[in-house]
This record gives C-alpha cells, sequence and structure tokens, in this order.
C-alpha cells in the first residue's frame, strides 16, 4: 500500500473496497488496526510502515471480530461464550428440586470437579480415543448419553427439561424454552437474528464454523451494547458464504452497532454491503504491484460516478 493520507468518518458504517490484490486487508488489518490500538492504549502488533493517526479521542476500544475459532474443546460453548449459562445455572439452583437437595449454582457446571458433572468425561458430554496417525475419534460420553451431568443433577428439571438437556436446545428453541427470563434470551434472540438460530447452547466450539464463530463474536459484542464504549469494529468479508438474506440480517446488525454509537469498518467485496456503506474506500486501480493506491474515497454513488471497477460493478445495485 502506498502513501494514503484519507479520512474515515467515525460513527458510521464504513467499507474498504476495490479488486482482489489492491491491498485492502493490508491496508486494514496491517496498517490502521494495529496503529489505532496502540494510539487507544491497547496491545497490538506494530503497524506496517509509519502511520499518523488524527481525531480518536472519541473512542476507547478497536475490535477485529474475525473467524478464529472462539475455543477448541467441547469446553467451550455458546451459552458460555455468551455468557447465558450462568444465568441458567442459577435459574436451576433457584428450583424447589435444588433446594431440597441443597443443590447451589456450582453443582450445575459441567466444569468444575465439585459440580454435579459425569464423572466419565469430567463434563465434556463425550469421550475422545487419541488414533496413530489419525483424527482423534469423538464419541457421546456412554455415562451420561451425552448430557454432561450425573443422574441426580439431571433430576432436577424445568418445564420438563433438565440441565443437560438445555445444552442440546438450540438458541431458537431456548428462546421459547425461557421465554420469561429475558437475561437469557437476549443473547439468544440475537443470533436468530443473525441467521444461526440452529446452533446448539452446548454445541463444542471446535464444530463452529468461521462464520458461525464470527457471528457469535458480533451477538456477544450486541448484547454488551448497553454498557461498553464507543468502539471501531473491524470485519473481513463476512459475507462470505452467506445466503442473500443472511447477507441482510448481518446488515442489521451493523446498523444496530453504528446505531449504538460505534464506528464499523468492512473489507468487502459483496455489492449490496458496499451500497449501504456511509462512507467507502475504494483501492486500485488494479491488484498487485498495480493496486495500493485510493482511487476513490465517499458515498457509494462517488465510485460509480468516478468509474472506478467497484463503481461501474456497484452503479446497477444503485440503479445508476
Amino acid at each position: 500500500v502506498g502513501p494514503l493520507n484519507r479520512k474515515l468518518p467515525i460513527g458510521r458504517f464504513n467499507v474498504v473496497a476495490g479488486v482482489s490484490g489492491s491491498g485492502k486487508s493490508t491496508l486494514v488489518k496491517k496498517v490502521l488496526y494495529p496503529a489505532l490500538r496502540l494510539a487507544l492504549g491497547l496491545a497490538s502488533e506494530p503497524p506496517l510502515g509509519t502511520v499518523k493517526l488524527d481525531g480518536t479521542d472519541a473512542l476507547k476500544r478497536a475490535l477485529l471480530v474475525d473467524q478464529s475459532p472462539i475455543g477448541r474443546t467441547p469446553r467451550s460453548v455458546p451459552a458460555t461464550f455468551l455468557s447465558v449459562w450462568d444465568e441458567i445455572r442459577r435459574l436451576y439452583a433457584g428450583l424447589p428440586d435444588s433446594k431440597v437437595r441443597g443443590f447451589t449454582a456450582g453443582r450445575f457446571s459441567f466444569n468444575s470437579g465439585g459440580g454435579g458433572r459425569c464423572p466419565t468425561c469430567e463434563g465434556q458430554g463425550v469421550q475422545v480415543s487419541e488414533m496413530s496417525f489419525l483424527p482423534d475419534v469423538i464419541t457421546p460420553c456412554e455415562a451420561c448419553a451425552g448430557l454432561r451431568f450425573e443422574p441426580s443433577t439431571l433430576a432436577v428439571k424445568f418445564h420438563g427439561l433438565s440441565i443437560g438437556d438445555v445444552l442440546q436446545l438450540s438458541a431458537e428453541e431456548a428462546v421459547s424454552h425461557f421465554a420469561n427470563h429475558p437475561k437469557i434470551i437476549r443473547p439468544l434472540q440475537t443470533l436468530c437474528e443473525l441467521g444461526i438460530g440452529y446452533i446448539q447452547l452446548g454445541q463444542g466450539s471446535h464444530t463452529l464454523s468461521g462464520g458461525e464463530a464470527q457471528r457469535l463474536k458480533l451477538a456477544a459484542e450486541l448484547t454488551a451494547l448497553s454498557h461498553h464504549e464507543p468502539t471501531v469494529y473491524v470485519l473481513d468479508e463476512p459475507t462470505t458464504g452467506l445466503h442473500f438474506a443472511d447477507v441482510r440480517r448481518l446488515l442489521q446488525v451493523l446498523d444496530r452497532l453504528v446505531e449504538a454509537g460505534n464506528t464499523v469498518l468492512v473489507i468487502e467485496h459483496d455489492l449490496d454491503v458496499i451500497a449501504e456503506a456511509d462512507w467507502v474506500i475504494d483501492l486500485g486501480p488494479e491488484g498487485g504491484s498495480e493496486g495500493g493506491q485510493v482511487v476513490a474515497a465517499g458515498a457509494p454513488e462517488l465510485l460509480v460516478a468516478r468509474g472506478t471497477h467497484t463503481g461501474r460493478a456497484l452503479g446497477p445495485v444503485l440503479g445508476r
């Protein structure tokens, strides 16, 4: 990427576009993002080149919402990542059957050795058989049938479901099951809005795709909007592999982040996403050694008027 001197509106939906190889990821992930984190006093690798940023006083955080895993074992599950599991454990601990048996919230932890987790699989719900020169074989635990807990803990039920049954609910099913518990269903409703309401609460993070992990991270951020600080969210081609309807859902979620006072910066090829942006930085004019220059910066209509590669493709989408 060559020398640049450009503005990026704070509190808006921004897109970095351009032909493949024009330097989009380098500019955002190797230059701007690390420079911004360092300017905010946050840990980061040093940016490429010399970078001077102005106007960061209104910002507190910079977060890369990528497709890296939320965890690598069956112990890391959507329910714990979204912080709804503690609420569910407290709910079960408050049930009459739990009080009679002297069960506390700790009893319903599958990560604690002092709780009621299954002693055979130690709360993982699966057993792993290591194979020489082959991938590990993962099978449901025979002792608990994959429910993660021992029998007396599973005997406590809420609306007919044990704590182990709850982990096997999809986000959509859990929203209905816990309809009168807003702290539980709020982040799960966001998962549904993002088009991944089919994910199970106890689904091991190692089974989630990169796109699913990325949308889980978005759901966690949206859940925390009421008490977090102004943030710049960076996403690298979040529409990859998404159906058109899911792209629209994603755009609605990103709009909510902006409406809450945050700044969104997306690297993207999808024309529907580019068309919805408040501000576009279009790199080019070509890829490789002929890229790395800002050929247009402004509203999507400006790209069309300039006749850049992105602008020509964008014209029909904008009705131009």
